[in-house]
């Protein structure tokens, strides 16, 4: 699929703001659509396919945090990049722990907006790299890094884009002690230093979809001091 046919939804309750985003990511080359409301925001994303959703938090009714919450309830991966007015680290994370990708706070630059969502697409867009690779397989815990899937003893899983990337590169490492900073690094392809919770909240994420006992991990191990590691459960 080219960005002349990806589907971004675009919502926020402040119409200039979504004039704005609309003339910049149409010039982009994308197709947009807008929602006003986190209720049609709700209902558009879920009964329509879109490749990325801007979502405001500050939304009348129902606000983006629930937006995202009942999203990724109802099974729907779509990429949430989540437009925030509060410089508040709780918010992001809190954010990011209800399934959100990425965050940007206000004020910000329609092309930074534009950057930022070409960023997280490009992240899930097949790499010629990635179709090379095979699948890996952790006990029964298999990663098919091509399809952008994993199964646990043959049942498929569901994850966010950023829960998946984060599974693959813990995967591609196995049995090495990763720190946090790296993990950012790999994962997230901009600078988020200072913010290593954002790390902690997916791995308690992939924690809850593929440890027998999220209280006694066996597959994601935290190495104190230092960050996780991957291994086979013995």
């Amino acid at each position: 699929m080219g960005l002349e046919q990806q589907r971004i939804l675009i919502v926020d309750d402040e119409e200039s703001i979504v004039t704005l985003l609309k003339y910049n990511i149409d010039q982009a080359g994308f197709e947009t659509e807008v929602a006003y409301s986190g209720t049609d925001a709700l209902e558009k994303a879920s009964n329509s396919t879109f490749d990325l959703i801007v979502l405001d938090v500050m939304l009348p009714g129902m606000d983006g945090m629930e937006v995202c919450k009942q999203l990724r309830q109802m099974q729907v991966s779509t990429p949430i990049l989540m437009l925030t007015a509060k410089d508040d680290e709780f918010d992001k994370v809190l954010g990011l722990e209800l399934g959100a990708d990425d965050y940007l706070t206000k004020p910000f630059s329609p092309r930074e907006v534009v950057a930022r969502i070409k960023a997280i697409l490009r992240r899930m867009v097949r790499e010629p790299a990635a179709a090379e690779m095979k699948m890996i397989q952790v006990a029964d815990l298999i990663i098919y890094p091509e399809q952008y899937e994993a199964s646990i003893k043959d049942k498929p899983l569901t994850f966010t884009p950023k829960e998946f990337e984060l599974l693959l590169y813990l995967g591609q490492n196995l049995g090495r002690v990763l720190s946090r900073d790296q993990l950012l690094s790999a994962v997230w392809n901009y600078d988020f230093a200072g913010d290593t919770r954002i790390v902690d909240v997916h791995v308690s994420h992939l924690r809850e979809k593929i440890e027998p006992d999220t209280k006694k991990p066996v597959y994601i191990k935290t190495i104190r001091g230092l960050g996780y590691k991957m291994e086979e459960p013995k």
